[in-house]
């Protein structure tokens, strides 16, 4: 079960507590696998909806056009459709409506060879959360450069 990842969002965890994590497949064309394959994708801004008949879309998921594409090359910000079944989107949807979450968007990845995306439930952090997180990262880099002073 080889995993290879194609891109992630690093400001994810930087702008929002990530609790549950879910793995769901997406439905692409052809242009977009093969631009995917050469490991261009921008996940920034990018977050997961679902629509009022229960399906699952991920919203700007950024993909390149493929340079050797002609007419028929994808639209880069194409609105694309997560692959789950009834009952996880059921659960997915309660929860985030219930404690009042966002769904985040933090990789995408090909496991055996079938394009996998990663999004998580979330909550967003204020100002002082952030630099609260600041700091701890600071404090953990010096103790393990073992220069750290009070």
């Amino acid at each position: 079960m080889g995993i290879k990842i194609i891109g992630t969002n690093k400001r994810a965890s930087f702008d929002y507590i990530l609790m549950d994590k879910f793995e769901a497949g997406i439905a692409l064309l052809g242009t977009e696998v093969k631009v995917l394959r050469e490991g261009h994708v921008a996940l920034n801004e990018s977050y997961v909806a679902i629509d009022a008949r229960g399906e699952v879309w991920a919203y700007n998921v950024n993909i390149p056009h493929y340079s050797f594409g002609n007419i028929n090359n994808h639209t880069e910000q194409r609105v694309k459709k997560l692959l789950l079944n009834r009952l996880e989107i059921t659960r997915i949807h309660h929860q985030m409506k219930t404690q009042n979450l966002s769904l985040i968007i933090t990789k995408m990845y090909f496991k055996d060879s079938k394009i996998k995306l990663e999004f998580a439930l979330a909550k967003g952090k204020k100002a002082h959360d952030k630099r609260d997180a600041e700091k701890e990262k600071d404090v953990a880099r010096k103790l393990q450069r073992g220069n750290y002073e009070d």
